[in-house]
């Protein structure tokens, strides 16, 4: 083999949204099946995976809001629930994975080394989870971004609010960051499609972006591993 030939898989980076991984609906038995799912992932590629602080965390900021905190000490909160968000899912995967989530992006691509899946939640203020897994994927050169989401992929309008709103299958980075930065601000809290940060650091270094529905396995799987899949993708 060719000396600099690399001899395993390029990284892959997933993010789990909070509105995916806790419902309220059939929680357990989804935590189960992915927490299996990943742990064979993790044996086939290096895999990353963020997971979100959904209702839970929104929950807490906007009583802190309504308290008089600022939005650093709103940051850090949601930062606390997606921690436990990630100790929860990580500790169902069980090892190879830190039982323990690694709290920075430097020390999840070192943990990678060693182990795979690394499971993290968030890391500082600013920074949503999404915002964190795009930081992994550009310091591990990874494949592809998967955002598993609570809806099956990029549509023109909130599907949710319009049920005849069109989902858009492939898309480019110039159009996706144009319609995440007309949709976001920058404060605590918000629950959007994918990160101003995240979008702006994964089109700079031409890195792909599948948004898939987070409560389809099968098909977030595929997502994962390179296969054809149903949901958006954003492409260079």
């Amino acid at each position: 083999m060719p000396k600099g030939t690399r001899t395993t898989p390029d990284p892959v980076v997933l993010s789990i949204g909070g509105s995916v991984l806790l419902t309220g609906e059939g929680d357990r038995a989804y935590v189960e099946d992915l927490a299996g799912r990943l742990l064979r992932l993790g044996q086939q590629l290096p895999l990353l995976v963020t997971t979100g602080g959904g209702r839970t965390a929104r929950e807490y900021i906007r009583l802190g809001r309504e308290l008089g905190l600022t939005e650093v000490e709103l940051d850090e909160i949601g930062i606390e629930v997606t921690r436990l968000h990630a100790r929860l899912l990580a500790g169902r995967v069980g090892p190879p994975c830190p039982a323990r989530p690694p709290a920075t992006v430097v020390e999840a691509i070192l943990e990678l080394r060693n182990a795979s899946p690394v499971i993290l939640g968030g890391t500082e203020p600013g920074h949503t989870t999404d915002g964190v897994a795009a930081l992994l994927a550009v310091r591990s050169r990874a494949a592809r971004v998967v955002n598993a989401t609570d809806v099956d992929g990029v549509y023109e309008r909130d599907p949710r609010v319009d049920p005849t709103a069109r989902r858009i299958e492939r898309l480019h980075w110039k159009e996706f960051r144009a319609m995440v930065h007309a949709a976001t601000t920058t404060d605590a809290g918000q629950n959007f499609l994918f990160d101003r940060l995240g979008a702006d650091l994964l089109a700079r270094a031409g890195i792909s972006l599948r948004v898939v529905n987070g409560r389809d396995l099968p098909n977030l799987e595929a997502a994962v591993v390179g296969e054809r899949f149903q949901g958006s993708q954003v492409d260079p």
